[in-house]
């Protein structure tokens, strides 16, 4: 994969940036039991966001993977999952926080150990949507990408400790200008109490244009509609 930009996220890290229309963002996970909760909004006005209900009942699922989108809030997809090692990325277990990663792994703070303090999924984002203007109000559910949690017969959420092995990777296709927020923080229900330290790369690379055989435009009538409301924004969107 020739890359335009290739960056690796070290376990307790951080990211985001404005990715334009028509790239194809490639996560690889470098080690096994990786993590990565993301969270999308329209780049050009932010309060267009990943809407996960929608996301999730127009495709009639509680995951995604490949063919799967995520869509806004304003009935547009702002990524398409093209590629998917796994089968399977959460979307109902959140990020963590200071109180859940204190109490799993133990206090620590950076006055103490600087960089090697452990991070909680809810700073490291704290502090991107600063960055690019926006409060923890502005804050979305996110997709917390290779990891599996299901519902038992009871109802309750059950976290699969062996699901992304070393080489993982997961592709996601940007169907428009989407600032992307990312946290290499561990699931909150992961069951394990040592701090996982999974680095994952992230390579972005130019994308064929969307054409009439596309896997994720075909795989739900609802998919279709959200991509014309994607392509009737950028057509009369006098800035685009």
């Amino acid at each position: 994969m020739n890359s335009l930009w290739s960056i690796t996220i070290r376990p307790g890290g951080k990211w985001s940036a404005v990715v334009g229309r028509g790239k194809l963002v490639r996560f690889t996970a470098l080690e096994k039991g990786a993590n990565v909760s993301l969270a999308l909004y329209n780049a050009d006005d932010t309060s267009e966001r990943y809407n996960m209900p929608d996301t999730l009942k127009a495709q009639h699922t509680a995951h995604l993977t490949r063919g799967n989108v995520l869509m806004s809030d304003n009935g547009r997809v702002l990524a398409s999952i093209v590629e998917d090692s796994l089968g399977w990325h959460d979307t109902i277990s959140g990020y963590t926080t200071r109180q859940v990663t204190d109490a799993k792994y133990g206090e620590t703070t950076y006055q103490e150990l600087r960089n090697e303090w452990l991070r909680s999924g809810q700073e490291n984002f704290a502090v991107e949507l600063f960055r690019n203007g926006m409060r923890m109000r502005d804050m979305v559910p996110v997709v917390n990408l290779f990891s599996k949690v299901y519902c038992d017969e009871h109802g309750d959420m059950r976290f699969v400790t062996d699901h992304a092995v070393k080489g993982s990777t997961v592709t996601l296709r940007t169907e428009m200008d989407t600032l992307i927020l990312l946290s290499n923080t561990p699931n909150p229900l992961d069951p394990r109490t040592a701090y996982p330290s999974v680095p994952v790369q992230i390579d972005i690379r130019s994308s064929a244009p969307v054409d009439e055989s596309d896997f994720c435009l075909n795989y739900r009538p609802e998919n279709r509609r959200c991509f014309e409301n994607t392509w009737e924004y950028y057509t009369l969107y006098p800035r685009k």
